[in-house]
């Protein structure tokens, strides 16, 4: 059972869009995700804007990959540098403390999560 930041076990983070490595709506992780998403994100326009400054467009769809872009307020499971950069940068979209994997304190302290906790 993966557990979240807080020491629980792992919540949803979001199935509209699916998101997570894994596409189960969780951020879980293992060996084959070299990116760590283990950060479940409400993202926001600026957070996007950031990430595709970074190279990563999140925001344009790919039906390819059956991907039909993210929008300010979806949730998705990010890579924990990632977020870590956009807390460094002032840009860090608010985080779903219960869904957000366990991994990721490897990256980011709790307190900063905490600061950056979603409201629901």
């Amino acid at each position: 059972m993966a557990h979240n930041v807080l020491g629980g076990e792992l919540e949803t983070c979001g199935t509209d869009p699916l998101t997570g490595f894994y596409r189960t709506g969780c951020c879980d992780t293992g060996a084959e995700d070299a990116g760590v998403h283990t950060v479940c994100a409400q993202v926001t326009a600026e957070f996007l804007e950031f990430s595709a400054e970074r190279g990563n467009d999140l925001s344009t769809p790919r039906p390819e990959y059956g991907f039909a872009g993210l929008k300010p307020g979806d949730r998705w499971c990010l890579c924990a540098d990632r977020w870590a950069e956009a807390y460094q940068a002032g840009v860090a979209p608010p985080v779903v403390l219960t869904a957000t994997h366990a991994r990721t304190l490897e990256w980011v302290d709790l307190a900063d999560l905490r600061k950056h906790a979603a409201v629901d």
